[in-house]
């Protein structure tokens, strides 16, 4: 099976490259270091030639809230164009856990446009919905601080590997189009806060962190379980104490 992997360079996208070609696929890594561009449309008719499927693991250059949105309507529309015309039967998408309940924020928003224009292209499709990384426990770290302090609010996180979310989207891949989401989370439920705070310590890092119920996630206030996935997700065995301990 030719398998697309748009965002194939990436972190999550050439672990899915691997382990697709692992097990005797043909999987194509697409980006624009290798001469795909979904914003302006270049390669992409040459890359999709007989693949049977798209995978979309792709993230916006900025996060600023007019550019994520014109990296996410323009390069999904230009995706699923090219993909009708080359008679592409199935298309698999990386979103977030929780994006449905993250609308204040820019980047949900984009997202769920992406999803949105997924769910009306006509092509089967299906939607992964991933937890947080834990390889952007730092980027959390980063987005929410002022000067030395991290305000973080005290809500549930669970937190999974890459390889783990690599994994999940490959199995999507080579199965069956759910037209439909799937869940995918690691195995334990921190507080979000305390999760941080143990994180940048392990990391020497002095930055206080500060527990606030108001303060915001990537621009949304965010409640008990917004970032949690429900009942029926797909639970990864890697646990965050585990990676952590062997990135020493």
């Amino acid at each position: 099976m030719k398998v697309v992997v748009i965002g194939g360079t990436g972190l999550i996208g050439s672990k899915v490259v691997g382990k697709l070609n692992a097990h005797g696929h043909e999987a194509v890594a697409a980006a624009p270091n290798t001469g795909v561009n979904t914003l302006t449309g270049e390669g992409l008719a040459e890359v999709l030639e007989g693949a049977s499927v798209v995978v979309d693991v792709s993230n916006s250059p900025s996060f600023a809230d007019d550019a994520v949105m014109e990296f996410f309507r323009t390069s999904t529309t230009n995706l699923l164009k090219a993909e009708t015309e080359a008679g592409v039967t199935h298309h698999v998408a990386l979103s977030v856990v929780g994006t449905e309940r993250l609308q204040a924020s820019g980047y949900f928003r984009a997202k769920q446009v992406q999803e949105d224009l997924i769910k009306e292209s006509g092509i089967p499709w299906s939607i992964v919905h991933a937890t947080q990384f834990f390889e952007f426990m730092k980027g959390i770290a980063d987005m929410s601080t002022e000067g030395d302090t991290v305000r973080l609010a005290p809500v549930k996180i669970q937190p999974i590997w890459s390889d783990d979310v690599a994994a999940a989207v490959g199995r999507t891949a080579v199965g069956s189009p759910l037209n439909g989401l799937v869940e995918v989370a690691g195995p334990d439920v921190f507080q979000l806060d305390e999760l941080i705070r143990k994180g940048l310590a392990a990391k020497g890092d002095p930055r206080q962190v500060v527990t606030d119920p108001h303060a915001p996630y990537s621009g949304a206030e965010v409640q008990e379980n917004t970032l949690v996935p429900g009942p029926g997700a797909q639970i990864a065995e890697t646990r965050f104490t585990d990676w952590l301990a062997q990135q020493h």
